[in-house]
């Protein structure tokens, strides 16, 4: 996929969170009232279920450092589904029951203010991870996501190639209540805006959605014309599909590039229909966070995992202790290095039959 202040501006799922990990009745419905910290859990709250790294990478990754770390902690995990009520209940049930360390991944990151703050009041401690959250968080592990965003228009205007100084480009961007998403739109236009003629189309697409993102394609090639650019911008992989199918449609071809290297986005790179997506290492950042979580729980420093501060977005929050990770930009030619390298994916996962020409010619086995 997918931030903040030096001002370091570096930059389904059912409502299971009752008083059992396993039930699934509305979060909150049913939340243990009874108060008694809970020392041993930690709970994970993730966002949404539409880009697949979240249930794919991000919570087992970070389930099994927890455990590695501490192996008779438990983890109390949900997916809001892209619901921000749905999280805030998560979130509350979890306060509820005494858990005192919380990793969230936000769904709205201005929602989350008064919740971190009333859990601050009962001494728990919000580690933010992937988004920065507002309010008074203990540790953030994310990206340096404005970088992301640079690298994003970096890879569309070599793809674009010696035309780019002529090329109109559509934009495509990402949910306005991620965080991340500005800082993605901020570092592509620091690059396109001074590379290629113009941005003729831009839109910003609510919950990261391919549906969505593949309709406003569609308008953008009524509005423009199938000649009337040259490349599309898009904030994620996700996004990328729809864009790709709205374009096949109208039997346009040109470079699309994306975002948070997916299986998905993969194959379609090695089979010409992508251009790039951007490689974010999940696994160090995932298990970073798992690190601060259990260091909280056991009242240890965080000071080593954490070498930088940020600040809030909206400027509130200062000196939140940080971790940022980079990233790469990830072409057919680097895919076997990297991917494979890091065992993101097995070869064979890649190269299904409709791929396996083009796995063989990357250099994929």
């Amino acid at each position: 996929m997918n931030a903040v202040t030096r001002r370091i501006v570096i930059g389904t799922a059912a409502l299971s969170m009752a008083v059992s990990l396993a039930a699934c009745g509305k979060a909150g419905d049913d939340a243990d009232a009874s108060g008694g910290g809970d020392s041993k859990t930690i709970g994970l709250l993730l966002p949404e279920n539409k880009t697949t790294r979240y249930e794919t990478f991000d919570r087992p990754i970070i389930e099994a450092k927890i455990k590695e770390l501490c192996d008779d902690c438990e983890v109390k995990y949900n997916n809001a589904a892209q619901d921000t009520e749905t999280q805030k209940k998560q979130f509350d049930a979890l306060v509820t029951q005494g858990v005192k360390v919380i990793i969230l991944d936000s769904v709205d990151y201005k929602a989350t203010k008064s919740w971190v703050q009333q859990a601050e009041k009962k001494g728990v401690k919000v580690v933010a991870y992937d988004r920065l959250a507002e309010g008074p968080i203990a540790a953030y592990v994310s990206y340096d996501n404005e970088k992301i965003g640079r690298l994003q228009g970096e890879a569309l205007v070599k793809a674009l190639g010696a035309k780019a100084k002529d090329s109109n480009v559509v934009m495509i961007n990402g949910s306005p209540t991620d965080p991340n998403a500005p800082f993605f739109k901020k570092g592509a236009h620091t690059v396109l805006d001074a590379q290629v003629k113009k941005v003729v189309y831009e839109q910003d697409i609510p919950d990261w959605s391919p549906d969505e993102a593949n309709k406003k394609m569609g308008a953008a090639i009524d509005s423009l014309g199938k000649t009337g650019f040259q490349g599309v911008y898009s904030a994620n992989d996700g996004m990328a599909g729809g864009i790709i199918t709205a374009l096949d449609k109208q039997g346009v071809k040109v470079p699309v590039g994306g975002q948070d290297a997916e299986l998905a986005g993969l194959q379609r790179i090695l089979a010409g229909t992508q251009a790039f997506t951007i490689y974010k290492q999940i696994k160090p950042e995932a298990e970073t966070t798992a690190e601060i979580a259990v260091a909280l729980l056991k009242g240890e420093k965080i000071d080593d995992l954490t070498p930088v501060k940020v600040d809030s977005l909206s400027g509130e929050f200062k000196g939140i202790p940080s971790k940022l990770y980079d990233a790469q930009i990830l072409t057919k030619e680097n895919i076997a290095s990297t991917i494979i390298a890091d065992e993101v994916y097995k070869a064979e996962e890649i190269c299904t039959a409709e791929y396996k020409a083009a796995c063989d010619a990357a250099g994929i086995k």
